[in-house]
């Protein structure tokens, strides 16, 4: 699924390896290793109750759903030809109201 290590386009961006080294320093006595095992049963979880059509919420943070978006025409910017596309499935994130606020920077984290 998702593979650690990956490297840094920005320095605002947080890779995965930086969010395991977060997870296992704020846990006392928890490897890396554990972290990363944690972290990879967390997403794979969220990853197959979206796959089979459930919400998941994690109050305060925020939830995951399965959404729809239809088939449309667009248009190819480079010749101005219209083209079909197909219908999918996508994922829909909705922050939560302690999320909302921390990146706002009302409250606390």
């Amino acid at each position: 699924m998702l593979e650690s290590g990956s490297t840094s386009n920005s320095e605002f961006e947080m890779t995965k390896a930086e969010l395991i080294d977060a997870i296992a320093s704020g846990v006392d006595g928890l490897s890396k290793t554990k972290a990363e095992q944690a972290l990879n049963a967390a997403l794979n979880a969220i990853v197959e109750a979206v796959a089979q059509g459930e919400t998941l919420s994690l109050v305060g943070f925020g939830a995951f759903s399965k959404g729809e978006r239809a088939e449309r025409t667009a248009r190819n910017p480079r010749t101005g030809e219209e083209i079909k596309v197909e219908a999918a499935k996508t994922v829909k994130f909705k922050a939560g109201q302690r999320f909302k606020e921390a990146v706002n920077g009302v409250g606390r984290v």
